[in-house]
């Protein structure tokens, strides 16, 4: 279906409103609001990282409510077994007397999953995500069904308290569209948040659109255009983070491996989400700029000494994006 302008602007009204309407509840962290909507616009999965108490629950909830999308959180511990997360099959007696087996569905039936604290739970329980995250199917003895549409995955993890965690596998890791930091609230931010919390005054969330909307949006996210030119410069920016095809000196020395295809296609996505958002069908350089960090950042492995010195994968990137800039790679 080919969309007119009319649509477009439309829907990027819609986007617009969204997310003034999810800054009602949560003060600052723009990045992190901006990303999580461009993540489902994009149809994709997002990982949060923050310190304790930074609203990450909140604006998760905040996000599903304004949007109209059913929700659940599921909070990760070390003795959460798969069938917690996908359900389960019982034995129920009929109005007959007889039994049969009937499928109860877990949370990861709902349209907005949030997977709080994701790595506290074991790798089994976190692979039961996978499915969800890259089919969009969940099998449970034998039998495949489908998850909900749209479907998101919202991942939270805790930089801190380390003790008792299992890191993400690169392949989970990988499959999340973007990895959004977020930061610690300014001085006047923090008063602000006090104010909101600890007054008596609260007003209701508006629903600004419906799940339906959301799916017809991701389809003309599809029709927004990128040109040649940009497409190869972030093509450029991609492969410079790999120390095998970087002239960075940097990058060569402290990364074991750059970003692949996925990257690529998560930097489209996301520039085009902030594109349509922002009421344009065309990729600009600024929208590759804005989206490089959250889209490359977990897909950087540094190796040993690049650890060991603690160098900033946000640094490296933004090497990266230099020298894409400066000369073909």
């Amino acid at each position: 279906m080919n969309y007119t302008p009319e649509h477009f602007m439309q829907v990027s009204r819609k986007l617009q409103e969204s997310r003034a309407e999810i800054a009602k509840f949560i003060v600052g962290q723009k990045e992190a609001v901006d990303f999580l909507l461009y993540g489902v616009l994009a149809d994709g999965h997002v990982l949060l990282e923050g310190l304790p108490g930074l609203g990450k629950t909140m604006l998760v909830r905040t996000l599903a409510e304004v949007l109209d999308l059913s929700f659940a959180r599921i909070q990760f511990t070390p003795d959460l077994m798969p069938a917690d997360i996908t359900g389960t099959t019982m034995i129920e007696r009929d109005e007959n007397g007889g039994q049969r087996f009937i499928f109860r569905k877990g949370p990861i039936f709902h349209q907005m999953v949030l997977a709080d604290e994701i790595n506290r739970a074991t790798p089994k329980t976190q692979s039961a995500l996978l499915e969800a995250m890259g089919e969009k199917t969940v099998t449970v003895l034998g039998e495949t069904k489908q998850v909900s549409e749209p479907f998101f995955v919202l991942a939270t993890q805790n930089p801190i308290e380390m003790e008792g965690t299992y890191p993400l596998p690169e392949a989970q890791v990988d499959r999340f569209l973007c990895k959004v930091v977020m930061e610690y609230p300014s001085r006047e931010e923090l008063a602000e948040i006090s104010r909101r919390t600890t007054g008596s005054g609260s007003q209701p969330l508006t629903k600004i659109m419906t799940a339906a909307e959301v799916t017809e949006a991701q389809q003309m996210l599809k029709q927004v255009l990128i040109a040649d030119d940009l497409l190869l410069l972030a093509v450029d920016m991609v492969r410079s983070t790999s120390p095998d095809s970087s002239p960075d000196e940097t990058i060569r020395k402290f990364v074991a491996y750059g970003s692949g295809p996925r990257g690529l296609q998560s930097l489209i996505r996301l520039a085009k989400a902030r594109a349509m958002t922002e009421g344009r069908f065309h990729v600009s350089i600024a929208d590759l700029k804005y989206a490089v960090l959250p889209a490359l950042r977990h897909r950087l492995i540094l190796n040993y000494e690049g650890s060991a010195e603690g160098v900033e994968v946000d640094e490296l990137i933004a090497r990266a994006v230099r020298v894409a800039e400066k000369s073909p790679v």
